[in-house]
C-alpha cells in the first residue's frame, strides 16, 4: 500500500474518534517520526478461531476487519507504505478446501473494500504466492536477462538488486510487526528487512487493533537505529529485539 492522503501527520485528529487509551498512545507519539515503511506478518487467525471454538475460516474473515483497521490508520497517519504478508508460497501446502476459502475472501475483500482505498487515496501493489528467496531469485534472474550475456565481468550490486524486487521504488521497512508470538521471519521480504526493527506480539492478528498498532509505534520511536553503527562513547552492541505483550 502506498498512500498519499493530505492529511497532516502532525493532526492526531486524523483518526477520528479515539478510544482513552488510543489518546494516551497518541500523547507519547512524534507524529513526524512514524515509521515510513510498515510490513506485517499477520498472523493466528487459525488459532483465534481455535480459542473460540469456531472454524478457521471464521478466524481469517475476522483477519480481513483487522487488515481494514491496520490499512486505514496507517493511510490516515501519512505512513507511506504498508505491506500486509497475506499468502506465501508456503501456504499452498494448506489443506485446499482452506486455500480455496482465502481466495474467495481475498476476491470479496478486494470488492468491499475499494471505497475505503478510493477514499484515502491508496495505491495497492500485491503479488500473491510470495516467497522472500523467491523474489530475490527473480531479481537476479531478470538482472541476468537484462544483461543478455554481456556481464563484462560486472559484480551484482546490492543496489542492482533493489532495483529488481517486487517492492522497488518504495523504502525499506523501517518496523517489522508480527502477531501470534511466533519468532521468525517465515520467509518475508528477506532482503528488504535487514536493518527493520522487529516487534513481535503475542495479540493474534484478529484482536491487533488500532490501539495495538499504535503501541507498537510507541515502542519503534523508543529504539535507537544505528544500522550497524555507534554513537560516540556508546555501546557496540546491537539493541535487542523487545516483545509487546497482549
Amino acid at each position: 500500500m502506498k498512500s498519499h492522503s493530505t492529511i497532516s501527520v502532525a493532526d492526531p485528529s486524523a483518526l477520528g474518534p479515539v478510544t482513552p487509551e488510543e489518546a494516551q498512545l497518541l500523547t507519547k507519539l512524534d507524529l513526524a517520526r512514524l515509521p515510513r515503511h510498515v510490513a506485517v506478518i499477520m498472523d493466528g487467525n487459525g488459532r483465534w478461531a481455535q480459542r473460540k471454538h469456531l472454524p478457521r475460516p471464521a478466524g481469517h474473515r475476522s483477519g480481513t476487519q483487522t487488515a481494514r483497521t491496520t490499512i486505514e490508520t496507517c493511510a490516515r497517519l501519512n505512513i507511506e507504505a504498508l505491506t500486509l504478508y497475506a499468502f506465501s508460497v508456503e501456504n499452498w501446502r494448506r489443506p485446499k478446501t482452506e486455500t480455496d476459502f482465502l481466495m474467495q475472501l481475498l476476491r470479496e475483500y478486494l470488492r468491499q473494500e475499494m471505497p475505503l482505498i478510493q477514499r484515502n487515496n491508496i495505491c495497492m501493489r500485491f503479488r500473491l504466492n510470495y516467497g522472500g528467496r523467491a523474489e530475490i531469485v527473480d531479481a537476479l534472474n531478470e538482472i541476468i536477462a537484462q544483461r543478455n550475456g554481456d556481464s563484462r565481468n560486472r559484480p551484482v550490486t546490492e543496489e542492482e538488486v533493489a532495483r529488481h524486487l517486487y517492492t522497488a521504488g518504495l523504502p525499506d521497512p523501517d518496523l517489522l510487526i508480527r502477531s501470534s508470538g511466533e519468532m521468525r521471519v517465515s520467509n518475508f521480504l528477506l532482503w528488504q528487512i535487514a536493518y527493520a526493527e522487529i516487534l513481535v506480539t503475542e495479540t493474534l492478528w484478529p484482536d491487533f487493533n488500532r490501539e495495538r498498532l499504535l503501541e507498537a509505534f510507541v515502542e519503534f520511536q523508543r529504539r535507537e537505529r544505528r544500522y550497524g553503527g555507534i554513537r560516540e562513547g556508546g555501546s557496540d552492541s546491537e539493541v535487542p529485539a523487545r516483545v509487546a505483550g497482549t
